[in-house]
């Protein structure tokens, strides 16, 4: 058993202490039910066996016989406690009968204090005599063999403190708390001893031994009364998994209680967004195997008919608003299957809407119509004004570290503002979307006046500092290692800081970034960045270069959707390591710059998710302006769009898609000299698969380098689909074609034998999607079916991370 140490002292010590002290005492000490054998040669301070199970009444040994009067009541065997604080727990005092009853609950009670490990109750003539074995006190806790939750964490579930009784009672409630510790963590093997250490003054040291033992994970999930959807899309459908090798970084096959609540409502939500109004989880079990190491859980089902939408109608009584202004809105149509989602989408949208509208208390009620005959449901949104009833006070508690005026700038209500439970709904999630906190609970209570509530809005911080160390490859740089230090909540304050440091075979950088989001108290994001970034460009065009400088960044919302930012740059460019037999072009690139160059970009986005879309569309229009002093004048300007169509209509899962994307760029020069290469569009990798990065467009016919270009227009069209595998091992697959072009725009550059074919090239693939716990990692097999001589083609890419 490992050694607890108190202070600098090994358990081991202590308990050689204990026994000196036992030695010189010959004390034999009784804690408990944990007694030492009479004419023992010295009073042992070894760990003891287990604390006793919770006596459940107390045993009168010298029953106290009835009649005549308590002439006074002596007590023996305190120690600490003071013998009036004894006689006043009891229900007998001096001048009362030797009553049977009222004696009986006199022992109960002093039992229940928890002061004392044996009472007992004798008569003595006249005199009551109250025998106490006084519990003894705590001197210190310890916990030994955990390695699952720290001592920290351990330490606050048990009542059992320094100084405070020990009573057997209480061990044997902290041995229960920590096993239900340990079962939040799947240990349902782990074991938990309360064991004493004597020591002298009626002291004990208290040490919890404890065996986490293996997790427990889920052997099988099964489902019963399922006939429309198969186990295996079922278990899709849960965030319960089964145990498997490769969930190593995963706890989803862990066997957790409220994941397993969680995974029935996931259910419910699945049947109902396919049309199965009426399904129901009958009922859960998990049954633990007899080696306590495997769960099998088991889900019985209902699913009910499958309905049909029939009639959907608005029902508006605003003064301000019609139905028939409502119902464009609408996105369910009569004949859709019906979509529990959908009418909840449908609800959100009719309140915003209203709300435009200047009716801040509107409330949005579906009624959902059943006929049983046919499996048809009838909607009906009834759009009525509700109470008036505003917000008096913001109440905010449990943050730590994160600052109020962070928390509270995410909140879409405010003190006097109309109630809304909408806002508030999507105020929590905004405040979970940040990623500070590990707990978000938002509730609302009565206020002062019938038309007040107040808001209790309750966060738990938790760390946002990441250190990153990781390594890789990627097709573009090679193998690469990267090193970051990234703080998302800098002391509460919500601004965003990262160092990032990156070595790479073609490819070296530093940079350093600080956002804040709500600058000057504003909706307002402003930040910068600083970075040295050194390319080798050997295989591209024989020559290196380094770019060393800083932006500063300020970006704001019109709305929802639409947003435009703001940039300015100076950089200090350096273009060195040209090889002699490079193109006269880049050989004459070879030197210093300096660009100064301010940008804006406007973004219109109404993508259903930022991160990973499946609807919605993106517009992004973009220009730079280079030539607020420094070397460098030219004028670029960018437009990028991206549409994404969802196929569960017909699929039936959402994960088939199709995704369109395209873009296209100019540069010009305004002092009629050519662009510099390191300013130019590259067509290639990622921006056409199938072509090695910068392999498509202008390039020098005798070196081969490649050039760039100053116009460059790109396509891509992607299917989106699941692969026949387990969905937790995060793979997806792609199927796209690829189009663009690239052109010079220039007649000639002097001294170059310039290839300048403006014609589109083309390829077509297949891709696999890896979303790892360390990023988002792709895999590429393009296959060109477009090009041209002088053109470099590239089979397999690997990268990281999305580039739209």
């Amino acid at each position: 058993m490992p050694e607890v140490k108190f202070g600098n002292a090994p358990l081991s010590l202590l308990r050689l202490g204990s026994a000196v002290v036992g030695i010189l005492l010959t004390v034999t000490l009784a804690v408990g039910a944990v007694a030492q054998p009479r004419g023992a040669a010295r009073a042992a301070p070894v760990a003891a066996a287990p604390s006793p199970p919770v006596q459940t009444a107390p045993v009168q040994t010298a029953p106290v016989q009835p009649g005549g009067v308590i002439g006074a009541v002596r007590v023996e065997g305190n120690q600490r406690i003071e013998s009036g604080t004894i006689v006043n727990y009891m229900s007998v005092q001096p001048g009362d009968g030797f009553d049977a009853d009222r004696i009986d609950r006199s022992l109960k009670t002093l039992y229940a204090t928890g002061l004392f490990s044996d009472v007992q109750l004798v008569r003595d003539g006249s005199t009551l005599l109250v025998r106490v074995v006084e519990n003894p006190i705590v001197n210190r806790i310890a916990f030994e063999g955990n390695h699952t939750i720290s001592d920290d964490n351990l330490r606050p579930l048990v009542q059992l403190k320094p100084r405070a009784v020990y009573s057997a009672q209480t061990a044997q409630a902290d041995r229960q708390r920590i096993l239900d510790a340990y079962a939040k963590k799947s240990h349902y093997a782990a074991t938990v001893e309360p064991k004493i250490i004597r020591l002298d003054h009626n002291r004990v040291d208290v040490v919890f031994e404890i065996t986490d033992g293996e997790s427990t994970l889920i052997g099988r999930i099964a489902f019963v009364g399922n006939h429309e959807f198969s186990e295996d899309r079922l278990r899709e459908v849960i965030n319960s998994r089964e145990e498997a090798w490769w969930r190593f970084l995963s706890t989803s096959d862990s066997y957790d209680a409220e994941r397993t609540g969680f995974d029935k409502e996931l259910l419910r939500r699945f049947y109902l967004k396919n049309g199965y109004a009426d399904f129901k989880v009958v009922d859960s079990t998990a049954e633990l195997s007899p080696d306590r190491r495997s769960f099998l859980v088991t889900y019985v089902l209902d699913e009910g008919a499958r309905y049909h939408v029939g009639k959907v109608d608005v029902d508006s009584k605003l003064r301000n608003v019609t139905a028939d202004s409502l119902k464009p809105i609408l996105e369910i149509k009569s004949g859709d299957w019906y979509d529990g989602d959908a009418v909840e989408r449908m609800v959100k949208a009719l309140s915003a809407a209203a709300r435009d509208r200047d009716n801040p208390f509107v409330e949005v009620t579906p009624r959902v119509s059943r006929k049983a005959e046919g499996h048809i449901i009838d909607l009906r949104f009834d759009v009525t004004d509700g109470p008036h009833v505003y917000v008096e006070r913001l109440n905010v508690t449990g943050n730590t570290r994160t600052r109020d005026s962070v928390i509270r700038r995410e909140m879409l209500v405010s003190e006097g503002d109309p109630f809304n439970a909408d806002l508030l709904r999507d105020s929590r999630q905004r405040l979970q979307d940040m990623g500070f906190f590990d707990k978000v609970d938002l509730v609302s209570g009565p206020g002062t006046a019938p038309d007040r509530t107040i808001v209790n809005l309750n966060v738990q911080d938790k760390a946002t500092g990441e250190i990153s160390l990781g390594g890789g490859y990627s097709t573009d740089i090679g193998p690469l290692v990267n090193v970051g230090l990234h703080e998302r909540n800098l002391v509460g304050t919500g601004i965003d800081a990262g160092i990032n440091g990156l070595v790479a075979q073609f490819e070296t950088q530093i940079s350093a970034s600080v956002t804040d989001p709500y600058f000057l108290g504003r909706d307002l994001s402003a930040g910068f960045d600083l970075f040295d970034i050194v390319n080798n460009n050997q295989f591209i065009a024989e020559y290196n270069e380094n770019r060393l400088g800083a932006t500063l960044r300020m970006g704001y919302a019109y709305n929802a959707h639409l947003s435009q930012s703001w940039n300015y740059s100076i950089v200090a460019r350096s273009v060195y390591g040209v090889q002699s037999f490079a193109s006269a072009y880049i050989q004459d690139q070879a030197g210093n710059s300096v660009l100064s160059q301010l940008g804006t970009s406007v973004q219109l986005d109404y993508r259903d998710n930022r991160l990973t879309p499946h609807a919605g569309y993106l517009l992004r229009v973009g220009a730079d302006y280079a030539g607020l002093g420094g070397t460098v004048d030219y004028v670029r300007s960018r437009v990028d769009a991206g549409y994404w169509v969802p196929l569960d209509y017909f699929s039936g899962n959402s994960d088939w898609g199709l995704q369109f994307t395209a873009g296209s760029g100019y540069l010009a020069s305004l002092n009629g000299q050519q662009t510099d290469v390191i300013d130019r569009f590259f067509l290639g990798g990622d921006n056409l698969r199938g072509f090695e990065i910068a392999g498509a467009g202008p390039h020098e016919l005798i070196s081969g380098d490649s050039l760039g270009g100053n116009f460059i227009w790109t396509q891509s069209t992607e299917l989106h689909f699941p692969l026949p595998i387990s969905q937790d091992l995060g793979l997806t697959g792609r199927a796209f074609i690829d189009v663009g072009a690239l052109s010079q725009t220039s007649k000639y550059i002097p001294g170059t034998l310039l290839a300048n074919n403006p014609l589109p090239r083309a390829s077509v693939g297949v891709g696999v999607g890896w979303n790892t716990p360390f990023g988002l990692i792709n895999l590429d097999l393009g296959f060109p079916v477009i090009k041209y001589n002088g053109d470099v083609t590239q089979v397999f890419r690997f990268g990281f991370g999305t580039n739209f």
